[in-house]
């Protein structure tokens, strides 16, 4: 027994070593570059590929063939893809959801290339560079860490390092070069990839899909480690591997022994899925980039082409409509990740896993196969999958509640690895396992033809949720998640909504793609094909439902008239080009269409010079920037809605309708005794505030004085660590930002929460849908009140003056009909003519009940505008009382110092 513990560990230490290899590789680059790079697995199996050509195919002595492959072409690849892939994301901002399509586009461009030059089938001939004793390999990996290590913490490139990963721009500031930074992090990145890719091959099937995601799964020893440290990595490595190698021994019995051997074999998944799920995450900001979710512009007569092409085919026959048989049904999965990427902004990268579910509950329960339901036709059993697949969505809705970015991403791809070898692997859930069609639809054409309107339906589904209130919502959570709980949307809840549609749609277009190949094919929903389908609807328009069709068309297309992996590699190739044109091939198209144009410049005729010189004028004033002037909102009779009516412009005063005391009876927001501390630093000491109507409360202070903490903490999104907030009797301390919004308490925000891909009237109409008491004339009331009617009200907010956008989320924040309005900087970027008709603005509010408070540096605009001003250092409060007073004993102390 101690012989067969002792060989277990060994094989353990084996497999555990590999790991480590990787999770060295990559912590490295992410620390050199800030990338997780998610082409690791790929840069290992076409290093295990070069290898194999050079020693078994070409005859080359084995240490010649290790030598070229790990010291001149795998460090080449890594710097390669830093100077033409992420260089230019690096330069451009660092936006991490490029650079995380970038690497899926690496990922899938290498397994398609792998693919075209060395075919799909799987190779057991690798030569093996270590022999299979684990010792040394194990001296490899401890050597290496400890390399890294020391070169991190004490060497002079290390302190380089670490400071380029914490500011780029700023580190260049100080003389540090970051491209060689991070070009000598990418190539110790890949040269790991490669050395790990070359140890595992001789001991598992090469082959371009399944040596890349076995590297993949693995990842969880560096998230683990939080991407910092090797030490941690490389004992998870270890520890779990030895651990893997000794379940082996257990023989289980009974139900639940096949999943509890799958358990077994596949521990690095299992800890994949913890480390992903459950340790706290990594990689928390933004969701996506905005140019690569924003919805292209359709060509006009773009749908007439495209219904044209999907009914081409129903006058084909033979293996040319089998073929084509596919194309809606990907269609349909791909609309799934529309919805769920491009109008949520959510990176799900596991779709693939929600299609074969639709296709396995599809098959299982036609056959009569499924637990606790008697057999069905085929038709109510693809409608059945996708009733019992979508509630399956929460497994990635409920994680993309408290995740974003990178961590999002890698929870959904561990859910989608970890639904692919304990589900599909499996032989009790799918041998013997076949799929008929629908009666009546046996034929390719007949089936085609119920294909056709599965999609339409699909479409109309898509359709409904990317419009109206709903839509305007996941747009709002798409561009700015803060900026969309802030309006009063219910991003947990729409964020459940959005992962469910998606694994619904995804298993309808799996149980169709499954119905039209005549069986259940565990390999077609495989997590690699998951990230090819979300690289090809990112770069195609994530929020384009004609781009979703096109790629399923194109994927389909290219895969059955050519050599496999020509897709992939099609898809590939755009996806590492997201750097030089982030908004996808329509950009690409654009600007070389505009370099082919001629460069000549158009000469006007006399009469067309005549015309300009007497257009030249008017049309200069009607052009030049506007001076923002509140509107007041003319009356209809009607009686005024509930919240802050227009000011009256002359008076400076609102429209109280007779009422003395507008704010009699309205809830008072008050803070008592809060703390807060962010890392051992002490932000609030005991902080106490009242927010009364009808008057408007400033705070001012040094930087670092708690003014933002305190504000975070009225708004709901920082948690205070003791004390309580309150509005009116009800203790609102832990209660969400928009449950705030609906009370009646709305914010802005000192950077811009605009949602950029929406109209300036579309950004109005999401506050006033989700505020206090939504008024249908809420949106053309707060349009007239801040001049943003007229043709300023249909244009998109990307690209506006700060001036503009500062009254769009004022504007969206008093659609609401608040009763408590917190502003954070609210004259920053406005001109001093814009901060005088703010002033009144606010001034007007104040007199109509409305309580403000505002946080603001600029001291004379708070000296005209304030009635109480509350002075904050070191997370106190050591100054209150009128402007005039508090601000006077303020200059005298600075005075003095």
């Amino acid at each position: 027994m101690s012989s067969l513990t002792y060989d277990l560990t060994l094989a353990g230490l084996s497999v555990g070593s590999a790991a480590a290899l990787t999770g060295i590789g990559l912590i490295v680059t992410y620390r050199a570059t800030g990338v997780l790079n998610f082409a690791h697995g790929a840069i290992a199996m076409v290093c295990a590929y070069v290898l194999r050509q050079c020693v078994v195919e070409w005859g080359w002595p084995l240490w010649a063939g290790a030598a070229v492959t790990l010291l001149v072409l795998a460090p080449a690849l890594g710097v390669l893809l830093e100077r033409f892939v992420f260089r230019p994301l690096a330069v451009l901002g660092g936006d991490p959801a490029q650079t995380l399509v970038a690497s899926l586009g690496v990922f899938v461009l290498l397994v398609g290339g792998a693919a075209l030059l060395w075919g799909q089938g799987a190779r057991d001939d690798a030569p093996e560079l270590v022999s299979a004793d684990p010792w040394g390999q194990l001296a490899v990996v401890l050597v290496l860490a400890a390399g890294v290590g020391a070169v991190i913490r004490w060497t002079r490139f290390g302190r380089e390092l670490r400071a380029v990963v914490d500011d780029r721009g700023l580190a260049v500031l100080g003389g540090i070069d970051a491209d060689r930074v991070a070009a000598a992090g990418w190539a110790f990145g890949s040269f790991t990839a490669g050395l790990t890719g070359v140890l595992l091959a001789p001991y598992v099937r090469l082959d371009p899909y399944g040596l890349p995601l076995l590297v993949m799964e693995v990842v969880a020893v560096a998230v683990a480690a939080r991407m910092r440290s090797l030490p941690v990595a490389v004992l998870v490595a270890l520890a779990v591997g030895v651990a893997q190698s000794q379940l082996t021994r257990l023989h289980p019995s009974g139900r639940a022994e096949p999943l509890l051997q799958a358990v077994g074999a596949n521990l690095f998944v299992v800890a994949l899925l913890l480390a992903a799920l459950a340790l706290p995450r990594i990689g928390t900001r933004d969701a996506l980039p905005r140019t690569a979710t924003a919805r292209v512009p359709t060509p006009q007569g773009a749908w007439i082409v495209a219904v044209v092409l999907f009914l081409l085919p129903l006058g084909f026959a033979g293996s040319d409509l089998h073929t084509s048989v596919q194309v809606p049904a990907l269609g349909v999965v791909l609309l799934s990740l529309v919805v769920v990427t491009g109008r949520g902004g959510q990176l799900s990268l596991g779709q693939a896993a929600y299609a074969g579910l639709g296709a396995l509950f599809t098959a299982l329960l036609a056959a009569g196969r499924f637990p606790g339901l008697p057999r069905v036709p085929e038709l109510a059993a693809l409608a059945t999958a996708v009733v019992l697949v979508a509630p399956l969505g929460l497994l990635t809705g409920w994680p993309a509640i408290t995740r974003r970015g990178l961590a999002l991403a890698l929870a959904t791809f561990a859910v989608g690895v970890g639904v692919s070898r304990f589900v599909f692997a499996q032989p009790y859930a799918v041998s013997g396992l076949s799929l008929g069609r629908p009666e009546g639809f046996d034929g390719d054409r007949a089936y085609y033809v119920l294909e056709l309107a599965l999609l339409g339906l699909a479409l109309l589904a898509t359709h409904a949720l990317r419009r109206g209130r709903t839509g305007r919502a996941l747009a709002a959570l798409r561009d700015h998640e803060s900026g969309a709980s802030a309006a009063g949307v219910r991003v947990p809840a729409l964020k459940l909504l959005a992962f469910v549609a998606g694994a619904a749609l995804a298993a309808l277009g799996g149980g169709m793609l499954g119905m039209g190949l005549r069986a259940f094919d565990p390999t077609a929903y495989d997590p690699v094909r998951g990230l090819l389908w979300f690289a090809a609807v990112v770069v195609l328009g994530a929020d384009s439902t004609l781009g979703a069709l096109g790629a399923a068309a194109l994927l389909v297309g290219l895969d059955a008239g050519a050599r496999g992996g020509v897709a992939a590699a099609l898809i590939g190739v755009l996806a590492v080009l997201v750097g030089r044109f982030p908004g996808g091939p329509y950009e690409a198209v654009r600007a070389v269409t505009g370099r082919l144009r001629p460069s000549r410049p158009a000469a006007l005729t006399p009469l067309g010079a005549e015309v300009r010189q007497r257009l030249h004028a008017p049309l200069r004033a009607r052009t030049s920037r506007p001076v923002f002037t509140p509107k007041p909102a003319p009356s209809d009779g009607a009686p005024p809605p509930p919240g802050p009516p227009a000011p009256d412009r002359e008076s400076g005063t609102g429209g109280a309708g007779g009422n003395p005391n507008p704010a009699a009876g309205r809830a008072v927001l008050t803070a008592h005794d809060l703390h807060a501390r962010y890392d051992g630093f002490t932000a609030l000491a005991g902080v106490d505030l009242t927010v009364p109507p009808g008057t408007i409360t400033a705070i001012v202070g040094p930087n670092g004085a708690g003014k933002s903490t305190l504000f975070h903490c009225l708004a709901g999104t920082v948690r205070p660590s003791q004390g309580q907030v309150r509005y009116g009797d009800r203790d609102i301390t832990h209660l969400s930002p928009h449950a705030r919004t609906r009370l009646g308490i709305a914010r802005t925000f000192q950077q811009l929460a605009v949602f950029p891909t929406l109209t300036v009237a579309e950004n109005i109409q999401v506050g006033a849908e989700q505020g206090r008491v939504p008024d249908p004339a809420a949106t053309d009331r707060a349009l007239r009140l801040f001049d943003l009617d007229g043709p300023l009200r249909d244009t998109r907010a990307a690209g506006l003056p700060t001036g503009t956008l500062r009254r769009v989320e004022l504007a969206r924040a008093l659609a609401g009909s608040p009763h408590v309005l917190l502003l954070d900087e609210p004259a920053a970027g406005l001109d001093s003519a814009e901060v005088s008709a703010l002033a009144r603005v606010l001034r007007a509010l104040a007199a109509d009940g409305t309580a403000l408070l505002v946080v603001e540096h600029d001291l004379d605009l708070v000296a005209d505008l304030a009635d109480v001003v509350h002075v904050m250092t070191a997370g106190r409060v050591v100054a209150s009382g009128p402007p005039a007073h508090v601000l006077d004993a303020l200059d005298a102390r600075e005075s003095a110092v």
